[in-house]
């Protein structure tokens, strides 16, 4: 209600009112000729024109109050996963404990505000007793009711559940800011039944062909002393690996380290499978899929020299350390019968040499799509060097050398190369450098500069390049044999900065940069069964510049060869694809387009991991929700009791109607009523004047 009166505000009414009277007066009091009611009454007028406006002048805001009562608000959250409607204690009435609950609400809904919501792996509003949720994240339910309900008239939050919730964290963490108590209905059972399960795979989701790799299980059991089971590994229909477990307790846990090797490359999916003993509560959560991208990591390099020399036993030891690369040596006449494109890399240590003909080993080169990497020393031929690439060109004289120390560039970033390695490599020993000048023929990335001296100079020293879309990379200087050595003389050290710098300098020029116009991809090898499937796509024109005008189609199949067919939406640049969730397994994707006259085509796979998650915990945590119900004020419930459920409500003095005084200033302006009040009486008053002629 409005409480604008007040003393400052009633003068200021008596003042404009004796000011309207006043001007009334002035305009009145000399017109006896008008018949006195019409003179009493256009005088009014004229009065309450004027207190209006000195009102409008002088008093332009007004006051109001107003009380806004908020029943308490009772939020209801109604676990809807599927460990409700499998593990049921006994003598459990699904229909009464369903019928019990809307009994409630509707109860509570006389005399309360009752919010309801049903959650799993997401968050619905109303009841839903389906029980097909896959997940339990009862912390996502408690963020959502903080977001939406804080410094509200939360009374009472009623949490219908197992306390089985495997996914989102442990939802006593954000209780108290809703500052409420929680009653809790403890579902299911807390007396374990019979079962045996996978409770946990530990494993790398990467490992590279040929390796060995484990692959760790957690075996669970409960109830089931003196059983025995077998341990499965399966791939591709075929058993891998199998193991005998003895169980030898009620409650039993077992870490199995499973030994495995990468036989395929690609995403490889295994199978862990434990086979019944009989009696188990649930057969699900015997078996686990596990996905493992198999990549084939290995590369072949090559080291091309006329000759023996300390180097070239430097660069073998450190590049094999890595047991992905697998490194070849090849002198003199042996280069002619070598077929490069079996390499990765090539290493050229200071060929074409002063003494010999490159002539042959140079049209392999020309032919050969692999990256090279130069190493120049006193034995370099320099002017045939600079007829056998284009990329650089060193003036200077053969056999003419100096001794250059190394400065790391700043601002390389290709690989990192941390402070200390950047210091160590600072104080190696100078490499023996061909004297002359080096001129770079385009785009170059610098790792190392020269250090004549004291003096730092910007001169290249080591540093990478294209050449046609094959890297390249260039070392002006050999004794790489005495960076070494020095490393090993500080302090009695291993020679770890030397062997990172040169194998960081290999992987950079054997990785293979991906040169397709058309690429789709999944924006993950694996998906879980309630997650949305979801494929990018990017186009380039013989430019390499990303467009998305034409359209892109994918059929996705599954297993037993269902397709599913669909259409990619464009974003900025490219285009992206959400095909919504699908059923668990196996799916390969072949996506289409086309750009002028050239067809392009993609193709690809990816997995989606049956969830069984509410398979593997069966008993139930009633020591967690009654927990929940002392930390915040509240009380558990059993099922048989829920009906007691709205006394105990009704008893907490807390939960009580809160009434919320609201004020509010408002401007006169605003009320355009006055305006038209005023000008009605003025338009009055001038008509009736105007009809007595006193105008």
């Amino acid at each position: 209600m409005g409480d604008s009166f007040n003393g400052y505000t009633i003068l200021l009414l008596l003042a404009s009112l004796l000011v309207g009277v006043a001007f009334a007066w002035l305009l009145y009091h000399k017109t006896p000729q008008l018949d006195k009611r019409l003179r009493y009454g256009l005088a009014a007028a004229r009065a309450i024109v004027f207190t209006l406006i000195g009102i409008l002048l002088f008093a332009p805001l007004i006051r109001s109050i107003s009380y806004k009562p908020e029943k308490p608000i009772i939020l209801i959250g109604q676990d809807n996963s599927l460990s409700i409607g499998n593990i049921k204690p006994a003598k459990f009435n699904e229909q009464q404990y369903e019928k019990k609950m809307r009994m409630l609400a509707a109860e509570l809904s006389e005399e309360y505000d009752v919010k309801i919501y049903n959650f799993s792996d997401g968050i619905k509003t109303g009841f839903d007793f389906s029980n097909k949720g896959r997940l339990t994240n009862a912390a996502q339910l408690i963020s959502k009711l903080n977001d939406e309900y804080i410094n509200r008239n939360v009374g009472a939050i009623i949490l219908t559940s197992d306390g089985i919730f495997n996914h989102g964290g442990n939802p006593l963490y954000d209780l108290n800011k809703l500052k409420a108590p929680v009653y809790t209905i403890a579902l299911g059972d807390t007396i374990p039944k019979k079962d045996l399960l996978i409770a946990n795979v530990n494993h790398n989701s990467l490992v590279y062909l040929d390796n060995d790799f484990t692959i760790e299980v957690q075996v669970q059991a409960y109830e089931a002393n003196g059983s025995e089971s077998m341990l499965s590994v399966i791939t591709e229909g075929k058993k891998v690996q199998e193991e005998r477990v003895s169980i030898n307790s009620n409650a039993f846990v077992k870490n199995i380290p499973v030994k495995l090797k990468a036989t395929k490359v690609g995403l490889q999916k295994y199978t862990i499978k434990l086979s019944p003993i009989g009696n188990e509560i649930s057969l699900k959560n015997n078996i686990q899929p596990v996905f493992i991208d198999v990549i084939d990591g290995k590369q072949k390099v090559l080291i091309a020299a006329a000759g023996p020399h300390p180097d070239i036993t430097a660069l073998k030891q450190a590049i094999e350390l890595n047991k992905n690369f697998e490194v070849k040596v090849s002198l003199a006449d042996e280069l002619n019968t070598i077929k490069l494109n079996d390499y990765g890399l090539l290493i050229l240590y200071q060929l074409p040499l002063t003494s010999s003909d490159a002539t042959v080993f140079k049209n392999q080169l020309n032919t050969a799509n692999v990256a090279i990497w130069y190493i120049l020393g006193a034995q370099s031929n320099l002017n045939l060097f600079n007829q056998f690439q284009k990329q650089i060109n060193i003036s200077g004289n053969n056999g003419t050398t100096q001794e250059i120390f190394s400065v790391v560039n700043t601002n390389f970033t290709a690989f990192d190369l941390d402070p200390v390695m950047v210091k160590q490599i600072e104080n190696f020993d100078p490499l023996s450098t061909p004297s002359g000048k080096v001129l770079i023929n385009g785009n170059s990335s610098i790792v190392l500069k020269q250090r004549i001296g004291k003096v730092n100079t910007d001169y290249p020293q080591l540093f990478f390049m294209q050449d046609d879309g094959r890297k390249t990379g260039f070392l002006i200087g050999e004794g790489l044999w005495r960076w070494k050595l020095s490393e090993a003389g500080e302090a009695q050290q291993g020679t770890n900065i030397f062997n990172s710098l040169i194998s960081k300098t290999v992987q950079y020029l054997s990785v293979k940069d991906d040169k397709r116009k058309f690429k789709v991809y999944a924006a993950k090898n694996t998906f879980e069964e309630n997650e949305n499937i979801t494929l990018n796509a990017v186009l380039y024109n013989d430019s390499y510049v990303p467009l998305n005008t034409p359209d892109v189609n994918v059929v996705i199949k599954n297993e037993a060869g269902k397709a599913y067919k669909f259409l990619f939406s464009r974003t900025d640049a490219a285009y992206q694809l959400d095909a919504g969730t699908l059923p668990a397994g196996s799916y390969s994707y072949l996506a289409t387009t086309s750009l002028g006259n050239k067809a392009h085509t993609a193709q690809g796979m990816f997995y989606i991991n049956s969830m069984i998650a509410e398979y593997q915990q069966t008993v139930a945590n009633h020591q967690l929700l009654n927990t929940m119900s002392l930390q915040t004020g509240g009380k558990m419930f059993l099922p048989q009791d829920l009906l007691n459920l709205k006394a105990a409500i009704k008893a907490n003095e807390q939960i009580k109607t809160l009434t919320y005084e609201d004020r509010r200033y408002e401007e006169l302006i605003n009320f355009k009523w006055l305006f038209a009040l005023i000008m009605a009486l003025l338009t009055i008053e001038w008509f009736f004047r105007k009809r007595s002629g006193e105008i």
